[in-house]
């Protein structure tokens, strides 16, 4: 049975197994768009379980547990089967297997994992500049800015290299905003 099932791109239609790497255009049964599946063996067979994965492709070697055919790099160090450099997920200086990557990711045990990221950065000058066109909204959002800055300055940033332009400037504009209500406080105390 398959895990992942190809569908049409047009209409969504599950393909047959029949058609994936025949190399000929087939019609889909849903839409009768020609197509031409090209997929990978693993999506095709299932997981081998137990001993027929365990076949050593020269006397010496271990095979993948996934692609028998592939030798294997390192042993997961979830469940310690042996897996192939296209199987290995590296997290965190840990080797995982795709089968224990997905049951850590569904059973909330691998808290490593990053479906998104805030940028702090970016929120940081947002909440400095973006006051600016209405001034009375700064006396709330400077010191938020600041705090901002201060508090994820070494938060992880996008994972796109971005430097730390956008915490300084968001520093200084707070910085000045302060002191200028600081300044009129002062001058209407007085």
């Amino acid at each position: 049975m398959l895990t992942r099932q190809v569908r049409c791109t047009q209409c969504q239609a599950p393909l047959a197994v029949e058609f994936y790497n025949s190399g000929q255009m087939h019609p889909c049964p849903g839409c009768q768009a020609l197509l031409r599946v090209e997929a990978f063996r693993a999506l095709i067979e299932p997981p081998r379980l137990g001993k027929a994965a365990e076949q050593v492709i020269v006397e010496g070697e271990s095979s993948c547990f996934f692609h028998p055919a592939k030798k294997a790099a390192v042993a997961c160090d979830g469940c310690g089967r042996f897996i192939c450099s296209v199987c290995d997920i590296e997290l965190s200086g840990q080797h995982l297997c795709p089968q224990c990557l997905e049951s850590g990711k569904r059973k909330g045990k691998l808290g490593q994992i990053e479906s998104s990221r805030t940028l702090y950065d970016s929120l940081a000058l947002t909440l400095a500049t973006y006051p600016l066109l209405i001034f009375y909204f700064t006396l709330i959002t400077a010191p938020m800015a600041l705090y901002v800055t201060i508090r994820h300055w070494n938060a992880p940033r996008s994972v796109i290299g971005r430097g730390k332009w956008r915490f300084v400037v968001a520093a200084v504009l707070a910085v000045m905003q302060i002191a200028g209500w600081i300044t009129l406080f002062v001058a209407l105390w007085t």
